[in-house]
């Protein structure tokens, strides 16, 4: 489904030094020398050449959620784990997934078109012609039979609807027609749905993905004509996995809502559809010329449309209860084996799959491999390793939320960390989750070597954020970085449970920048098209189970959990003076806004052939006092570098080490709101969720910078107030870690 600061003077001269001096962070200095030959043993037990040979195989054919091939897959994958010598069974989960059994789409009027709503099969790939695919469509909308006048929206989004407004156009009883981009695609209906629509078409622009962009499949990466991007509609920032079981595991026997009861599922039919199919109806409308910046790369005028242009949409699905096979396999830990390093890639496609997810599937398979090659020579991890192919990711994170939901309270005592992959291709590291782990994984970067540029894949991720720095300032700092700055999450892939609902530490790893394309979710992410356009020579995935597996090996044999809260502080404080730039802006935008409207300059400035429509009133918010929010910021500042130096200066003589690991490894758990974040109280995290508008983008403090954007006052309020007393907690569980050091 991929789609993937400030640092205190102390790490500054402390981390960076470790990592260009050969230092490993949490670990005594008797132990270095062993992790590193470890590592250097488990690089040996890699192979670029299988890895390629894992990709040709479990993408051989579609494999979707429920299908007969996704069992036979999930079989493989279990030979595999037992043949590399893990524990390994497959855990079932019962989920709700709907396919499609009726898919039509005709333009009524001015003229007539039948849709065609089916890729067309490319001759130099016999994988796009292969029996069993799932037709393109949108799974989580509604069934529906709707007719209706067609307006197009541009990427659907609510500053877009704030121009249709303008323009004097309602899309209230109307089917919109939406780009795919610029957000997740379930953003689009339900954004449409609250404004009225009754049903939504998404197509892929060429100007994004298709000509505009270079050759199309097979002769370049780019989308052909015919091509349809399939996914998830569900409205997964409420909360992902099964609906019918809202924060409980779907087995056998759970206790399920109904489809009607389920928040999760669409109002209206959505379908998705290629260009091919957009350009007539695109051509068919009239009313407002679409604003310059919402055409794309039809040979059409785009117009936004005014209602006469009709359509009629007939979908319907089949709603079934079907199997989820998770794939867990472990290898119990040496010394501590109630501690848990989990690491995950789902397995599931919407066709073939071969990029997303099999090459990110296949680099994990061989980090197991290479692992259990070491552990039949006596070589076992201190910790116990979990790792898992999880099923029905495609669909909304079926797989693994199901499972971390059944098995909360024991992750809740046992789990470190979870680290993610998912599609991998070639060039820059791609690094984003829980900031006490930036310093972890830059080490990491640091000691894994970049295949194209023979220099550390650290260097050429600095080497590439300098170049694309706008300005010299920019550059100078980019150029100057010793840890790397790894995104913030917010969802799209399997960690969410993990990290937004249950609080472990996480981190999405993967490979990109250079492989773009326009196979995603499409039938032609295929083994032909991925040797030849996403990673030839299997090099990146070879990268990949390096860096995964490193970080999987110093998080399982650490003797002090390798996390740093300075780090983590540092960007709270950042995003802290982001919302309150934010709440600044918009108390000065809207000022402004009302004082233009209540001077009439709108009208005046308006070209009167234009007929543009004033824009409304804008709520103009109170002052709201960030003060105390400030002050647990820097509270946290002062525990947690307090605890770094206490490690820096005590590492060799930790009086209670794995009382102290304990303490690091849950301490994440007390940025939890006990409540969840308004509106959808299965997203925990105060510091990371996905976004109510954006789906897979984060939205970072987001009850306080949503309540902002939406001009919640009292909400914001009332979420200061949660945010500040979880910031506290998590400063004094540091002092708590740091009382254990001195």
């Amino acid at each position: 489904m991929k789609r993937l600061a400030l640092i205190s003077s102390l790490n500054l001269l402390w981390i960076p030094l470790m990592a260009q001096t050969g230092q490993l962070t949490g670990f005594k200095a008797q132990h270095q020398t062993a992790q590193y030959a470890l590592e250097k043993e488990f690089d040996a037990g890699l192979s670029k050449e299988h890895i390629g040979e894992l990709i040709k195989e479990l993408s051989s054919a579609p494999h979707h959620l429920g299908s007969p091939r996704g069992k036979v897959v999930a079989g493989l994958i279990l030979n595999q784990f037992k043949s590399y010598g893990w524990d390994a069974k497959i855990e079932t989960y019962y989920v709700l997934f709907p396919t499609p059994k009726t898919r039509s789409l005709n333009l009524l009027s001015p003229v007539t078109y039948t849709a065609v709503l089916e890729e067309q099969q490319i001759a130099a790939d016999p994988a796009t012609s292969q029996k069993g695919q799932l037709p393109p469509y949108n799974a989580w909308g509604a069934d529906g039979n709707v007719t209706a006048g067609l307006i197009f929206v541009n990427y659907g989004l609510p500053e877009d609807y704030e121009k249709l407004e303008r323009l004097g156009i309602d899309v209230k009883g109307k089917i919109v027609i939406a780009k795919y981009g610029h957000s997740w695609r379930g953003v689009k209906p339900k954004i449409a749905y609250e404004h009225g629509a009754i049903g939504c078409l998404i197509y892929s622009d060429p100007k994004d993905d298709g000509f505009v962009k270079g050759d199309t499949y097979p002769a370049g990466a780019f989308k052909p004509e015919y091509a349809v991007q399939r996914g998830s509609v569900m409205d997964m920032v409420i909360y992902p996995g099964d609906p019918l079981t809202p924060g409980a595991g779907a087995t056998k026997g759970a206790k399920r809502l109904t489809k009607e009861e389920a928040q999760t599922i669409l109002k209206i039919p959505v379908q998705p559809i290629s260009y091919h199919d957009a350009q007539p109806l695109l051509a068919a409308l009239k009313g407002p010329v679409a604003p310059a910046e919402w055409s794309g790369g039809l040979p059409v005028t785009y117009h936004v449309g005014d209602g006469a242009a009709t359509v009629r949409l007939n979908l319907a699905f089949n709603w079934d209860i079907v199997p989820a096979y998770n794939v867990i396999a472990r290898m119990k830990g040496s010394k501590y084996p109630n501690e848990w390093i989990l690491r995950g890639n789902h397995h599931d496609a919407w066709v073939n799959g071969a990029a997303d997810p099999i090459s990110g599937l296949a680099a994990l398979l061989e980090e197991a491999k290479s692992i259990g090659l070491l552990a039949k020579k006596g070589i076992r991890p201190q910790r116990t390793l979990v790792y898992a192919a999880w099923d029905g990711e495609e669909p909304s994170l079926l797989g693994s939320t199901e499972w971390a939901e059944d098995h909360a309270a024991e992750l809740n005592q046992k789990a470190v960390a979870y680290i993610n992959s998912d599609g991998n291709g070639r060039g820059f590291l791609e690094a984003g989750g829980s900031h006490a782990l930036e310093n972890m994984i830059s080490e990491v970067a640091h000691a894994v070597n970049d295949p194209q540029a023979n220099v550390s894949i650290f260097d050429r991720k600095i080497a590439a954020e300098a170049v694309a720095a706008t300005s010299a300032k920019a550059k100078q700092t980019a150029m100057g970085k010793k840890v790397l700055d790894i995104s913030a999450l917010g969802t799209g892939s399997d960690y969410s449970a993990f990290l937004q609902h249950l609080g472990i530490p996480s981190l999405n790893l993967g490979f990109g920048g250079e492989d773009e394309g326009g196979e995603y979710h499409t039938n032609f992410d295929s083994y032909d098209n991925y040797i030849k356009f996403k990673d030839p020579g299997f090099n990146y995935g070879l990268a990949l189970s390096q860096t995964a597996g490193r970080a999987v090996l110093r998080l399982a044999n650490a003797d002090v959990l390798p996390f740093n809260f300075e780090n983590l502080q540092a960007k709270i404080a950042k995003y802290l003076t982001e919302v309150t730039d934010l709440d600044t802006q918009l108390r000065a935008n809207a000022k402004a806004n009302n004082q233009l409207l209540n001077a009439g300059l709108y009208k005046l400035a308006a070209d009167p052939q234009e007929n543009l429509k004033e824009p409304k009133p804008k709520t103009e918010l109170p002052v709201i006092d960030y003060a105390g929010l400030k002050t647990a910021s820097d509270t946290l500042k002062s525990s947690a570098a307090k605890l770094n130096q206490a490690i820096v200066a005590g590492l060799e003589n930790i009086r209670q080490p794995e009382k102290l690991n304990v303490l690091l490894y849950q301490a994440e758990k007390q940025l939890l709101s006990t409540a969840g974040l308004p509106k959808r109280p299965w997203y925990k995290h105060t510091i990371y969720a996905p976004g109510f508008y954006t789906g897979y983008g984060v939205k970072t403090l987001p009850g306080i910078r949503e309540g902002l954007e939406q001009y919640q006052a009292e909400e914001v309020k009332q979420q200061l107030v949660v945010l500040t007393e979880s910031i506290l907690n998590l400063s004094a569980e540091l002092n708590k870690a740091a009382a254990l050091v001195k």
